[in-house]
């Protein structure tokens, strides 16, 4: 089970952070859909409102005016590691004695069960199924022992998975990344504050400035006064392991995410696949919204190759109807490509056409667009993909489906063409993917479309060394 989602941090100077974490939520709408939260803390007490639902439902003027103080931090949920439920939904906060604690999470920890055994056996008693509050009881164990900045590098050495974490103690908010840097965060400047965020996006909306991505393996902790930042490098690794998948699919366009905007970098994958698989036809559509970019560049490269190839949109979005990629169940996903994708008859009919999207998973969007095409008129249907073939589910933070369900997972390319109906088919290499992003394949977490793991995950093949931490050794080499 896996976790996808969008985090916040805000230090401000003299003002309330409520409403700027609000804002900042309502940018990373799209990471999570399921549950919103924002805690903050006024110097004397932490303030906490955290709801199942989307963020302009769960907050009210009241709930906003409620949450005083110039610090917090605020989450977003797509629920799929631990229950749809409220016990499950973010921030989680705890007291104890050491103060209170808030925690944000992006991200799936592969070792969860193994340290909530361990602390459940030292008398820790757990509301949730969830790794979130794993994290937590472990870091507020550790800061019964330790400052605050070796209590985090003490649970950065015991968890192991992916997690881009804001954090509340007290009123002192901060912003740790995994060491190899799967989950974005990043560092915003505004007039009067400083803000740490999944999505540059959200610093965007509050009219900030990007200073620059966390770095993997930091910690970036926010001045209480909102005048500055300190930053401490707590793990050094050899390779990180970027999840590709960020630009592909998940992050909003306007991103900028380890130094690369993913508009651009969508773009370049289109142009990429039209000079691998590029195929003669009238017409190119993307699939909105995510395949809009990949599909401007794809035709941009054919035209500049002297193809004779449109630009069109072909099939226009109900705006109101939300990801079938992230809604529950098999059910609802097909009932909602209908409801969702609507094609333009007089773009379409008598025409060839190519369409281009971001990536196919169970197959079966893919098959009633095709459907949809045809009827609609088109002579002729060719799919590109501007990202690899999906053969592995991600463990990482991206709910995918099971091997069972992925189309790709035991089918050759020209099964899935046969399956989906397409008059032809073609995805985006793993080598297009490492040029377009700049890194080389070693810097990339590629799990789901190579079946090799940058995390030691039971079952699967790694990519490289990798040291899973022994829970249950106290010795606290992290300290040194």
């Amino acid at each position: 089970m896996h976790e996808k989602c969008g985090v916040v941090g805000i230090a401000l100077q003299d003002r309330d952070a409520a409403r700027p974490l609000y804002y900042s939520l309502y940018a990373l709408q799209h990471r999570g859909q399921e549950s919103a939260g924002i805690v903050t803390h006024d110097g004397f007490q932490q303030h906490s409102h955290v709801e199942m639902g989307l963020v302009g439902d769960v907050f009210d003027p009241d709930d906003l005016a409620s949450l005083n103080g110039s610090n917090g931090i605020g989450h977003v949920r797509y629920p799929t590691a631990g229950s749809v439920d409220s016990c499950c939904a973010q921030p989680f906060s705890v007291s104890f004695k050491s103060g209170s604690l808030g925690l944000s999470h992006n991200g799936n920890l592969v070792n969860a069960d193994e340290i909530r055994d361990e602390l459940a056996n030292f008398g820790h008693a757990f509301t949730s199924d969830g790794d979130t509050e794993v994290i937590a009881h472990d870091l507020a164990r550790n800061l019964l022992e330790a400052d605050l900045v070796r209590a985090v590098k003490r649970t950065m050495s015991r968890i192991h998975g992916s997690y881009a974490l804001t954090i509340s103690h007290d009123d002192t908010v901060m912003g740790v990344r995994d060491p190899e840097g799967n989950r974005p965060l990043c560092i915003g400047k505004l007039d009067d504050g400083y803000v740490l965020t999944s999505e540059s996006a959200a610093i965007d909306t509050l009219d900030g400035e990007l200073i620059r991505d966390v770095k993997p393996g930091e910690l970036v902790v926010l001045h209480d006064d909102g005048t500055g930042f300190d930053s401490y490098q707590l793990v050094e690794q050899e390779n990180t392991a970027h999840c590709f998948f960020e630009h592909v699919y998940f992050a909003r366009p306007d991103s900028t995410i380890d130094d690369n905007l993913v508009y651009e970098v969508r773009r370049e994958l289109g142009r990429k696949l039209w000079d691998e698989s590029g195929v003669d036809s009238d017409v190119v559509l993307p699939v909105p919204d995510s395949g809009r970019a990949f599909a401007s560049g794809y035709a941009e490269a054919a035209q500049e190759s002297g193809a004779d190839i449109e630009f069109a949109e072909g099939l226009m979005k109900n705006r109101y109807v939300g990801r079938t990629f992230i809604m529950p169940t098999q059910d609802e996903r097909e009932r909602a490509v209908r409801l969702k994708l609507n094609p333009i008859k007089s773009t379409i009919e008598g025409k060839t056409v190519t369409i281009i999207d971001d990536s196919i998973v169970r197959g079966t969007t893919s098959t009633q667009l095709i459907e949809l095409l045809k009827d609609a008129g088109a002579e002729e249907v060719h799919v590109r993909i501007g990202a690899p073939a999906i053969i592995s589910p991600c463990y990482m933070g991206i709910d995918m489906a099971t091997r069972d369900e992925l189309i790709a997972a035991d089918r050759s390319i020209e099964e899935i063409r046969d399956k989906i109906q397409a008059d032809s088919l073609s995805y985006l290499s793993v080598e297009a993917i490492a040029q377009s992003l700049d890194k080389g394949q070693d810097e990339l977490c590629l799990g789901c479309v190579t079946g090799e793991y940058p995390y030691d995950i039971e079952g699967e093949e790694t990519d490289r060394d990798v040291d899973r931490p022994v829970i249950g050794d106290q010795t606290m080499e992290a300290d040194d």
